[in-house]
């Protein structure tokens, strides 16, 4: 770990390509297995449409051999259906994937049998001393089972009403997205038109918390050109959504969230610190809790909703990605529990709430608290950089005056659960974050309007990025 730089993350390990040798990835694998105790059974395995995932899944293959077991390899498929397929099937599981994050970079996501590894379980694998071989260190793929597909379209089809999106007419960028066959498949059974848009086969890094000058644009002029009731995307490992509306305009991840939780009829909401205030205001949810930004800290906070005897629990990031928190009951169908991010339960949701409100899509956000939400970042920013730049501005007041003077009113308030996030004057919100998987400063902001918020957002990253310089 210390001479790779290949780290845990938000979510998962994170590292260069470059870096994540074979012998390192045999040596994560092993050391994942030995903190969950696997002695025996099978493990889960698959990968996303990166051109290196192949080849850390070998790795990844020879590690589970090696230690006595057997691989269900389940192909190119998303991350949520392969936590799916596991946790049907109670047996851990490995996700080769870099999700959001740069082509020259990727990573590794691991499932114990009950979901997700939990920061305990990640301390326990950075731990573990293991032994690796000086050959073998690579295995091939086994044959594609296609189980675990299945299943995730099963899951779908079951549960939305038979034709709920018939007359639909969807724009899907699909671009390297590991989700494109299965999403199509499913929005097609459900009745909707469904047109492919920006399919390539070189890999395509979508952040969407962070989407691109071009890719607004390009949805704009795609809405343009066809007459679109929707367009839907999502990132890498199809755990993140896009949606945007009939303009091509991308709705916010917190927003598609509180949006979705609304459709299921959610009265518990676990979400993180950066997420819209909507989600309170909006009084919908009797309780919502806020925590550090990572699905494993919004498990965590699911778990203690539980705990607490809290029913129709749910969880969401502002990246769009939303957690089922325990069984959903809509039109006398059951959704069962999927503690993982999912990008297209929001998409399917969204897309069903316009047709039964008889809506567009641009008008379900209308129904909200007008509050606006803004985020980009600041790449090759070094993360001991960023934090120790936010650790200073946490001492002091008057740097934190300093660095806003001009943009906003003062500070009347510091959130430091996961960053810095600083509540000022006239409700605004300016939050500051060093990236949890790549040397990334990103800053959040929330206004009353999304001109605002965006104008908070780039004037910040300007002044943060001067003081780089």
């Amino acid at each position: 770990m210390e001479s790779s730089g290949v780290r845990f993350g938000t979510s998962g390990t994170r590292g260069l390509v470059a870096n994540m040798s074979s012998e390192l990835c045999f040596a994560y694998t092993s050391a994942f297995l030995k903190a969950i105790a696997a002695t025996s059974g099978s493990v889960a395995l698959a990968v996303d449409l990166r051109p290196s995932s192949p080849g850390i899944a070998a790795a990844c293959v020879a590690a589970i051999l090696d230690a006595g077991l057997s691989v269900d390899y389940c192909g190119a498929i998303p991350t949520p259906a392969l936590a799916l397929y596991a946790q049907s099937h109670e047996m851990p599981a490995i996700m080769v994937t870099g999700s959001h994050i740069p082509f020259d970079r990727n990573g590794i996501k691991f499932y114990r049998v009950g979901g997700e590894i939990t920061k305990a379980d990640e301390e326990h694998i950075c731990r573990a001393v293991v032994s690796v071989p000086e050959t073998g260190l690579t295995s091939a793929l086994p044959k594609v089972n296609r189980s675990a597909y299945q299943g995730y379209v099963d899951r779908y089809r079951q549960f939305f009403l038979p034709q709920c999106l018939a007359g639909m007419k969807l724009g899907f960028y699909e671009h390297s997205s590991v989700g494109r066959d299965l999403l199509r498949e499913i929005l097609e059974l459900l009745g909707a038109q469904v047109i492919s848009l920006g399919r390539t086969d070189e890999f395509v890094p979508i952040d969407t918390e962070a989407v691109s000058d071009g890719d607004v644009q390009q949805a704009q002029r795609w809405a343009g050109q066809y007459g679109f009731d929707a367009i839907i995307s999502t990132d890498g490992d199809a755990d993140r959504p896009l949606v945007g509306d009939e303009h091509g305009n991308w709705l916010r991840g917190d927003i598609a969230g509180i949006l979705c939780a609304q459709y299921l009829g959610a009265k518990a909401v676990a979400t993180t610190v950066s997420c819209n205030t909507a989600a309170e205001l909006c009084e919908s949810f009797p309780v919502v809790i806020r925590t550090r930004i990572g699905s494993p800290y919004v498990i965590e906070a699911i778990n203690e909703l539980h705990s607490y005897g809290e029913k129709n629990v749910v969880g969401f990031e502002p990246n769009g990605g939303f957690l089922v928190g325990s069984s959903l009951e809509k039109n006398g169908r059951v959704l069962a529990p999927l503690l993982t991010r999912d990008a297209l339960l929001p998409i399917l949701c969204l897309l069903a709430m316009g047709r039964e409100k008889e809506c567009k899509i641009s008008e379900l956000p209308r129904r909200l608290p007008a509050r606006f939400t803004a985020s980009d970042r600041l790449q090759n920013f070094p993360t001991e950089t960023s934090r120790n730049i936010l650790r200073c501005l946490a001492k002091s007041p008057a740097d934190i005056d300093e660095l806003l003077r001009g943009l906003c009113g003062r500070a009347v308030g510091l959130d430091q659960t996961d960053g810095l996030r600083i509540s000022l004057e006239r409700n605004e919100i300016v939050h500051f974050r060093a990236s949890g998987n790549a040397p990334e400063l990103r800053v959040y902001a929330e206004s009353a309007t999304q001109e605002r918020a965006e104008f908070l957002v780039q004037s910040c990253l300007q002044r943060m990025k001067a003081r780089l310089e």
